[in-house]
């Protein structure tokens, strides 16, 4: 899902956000990293190319991307905050071994439950979207 610098000024300035080194290196960060990282992983990867990032900055911008739709949070079972930059429709499967975190698309699925939950009309609850998060192991695990 790599993307390429300009490509996200473009997104920072689509969303009316201010263009800044910050704001591209932690985006690029999370792009590239792949993967679903913690703000520590992110820290890390960042601190390679900019030693002098403060923690707190990189948390701030996290929280922004989040309320302006660039990014999103994933919580795993470990209560861990895992970021993903994956703003498509999609599903995550969970390996609850190695705590890996992979994107699973599955329109038939996405139908499947769409027409479940049309029939079962739960009344005074308006669904936006599904995301499921389906447990179990890799083989690679």
């Amino acid at each position: 899902m790599e993307r390429t610098i300009e490509q996200i000024r473009n997104k920072l300035s689509e969303k009316g956000l201010k263009v800044t080194p910050q704001r591209i290196a932690i985006l690029d960060a999370i792009y590239r990293i792949g993967s679903h990282p913690t703000a520590d992983i992110i820290i890390e990867y960042i601190r390679r190319s900019n030693p002098n990032i403060a923690s707190g900055t990189v948390y701030k911008v996290l929280d922004t991307l989040i309320e302006n739709k660039l990014v999103k949070r994933v919580t795993t079972d470990r209560d861990v905050m895992r970021y993903d930059g994956n703003m498509e429709k999609h599903h995550h499967l969970y390996c609850v071994e190695c705590d890996v975190i992979e994107d699973y698309v599955d329109d038939e699925l996405d139908e499947l439950l769409k027409n479940y939950f049309e029939n079962k009309n739960i009344k005074g609850f308006h669904i936006k979207e599904f995301v499921l998060q389906i447990k179990g192991t890799f083989n690679k695990c």
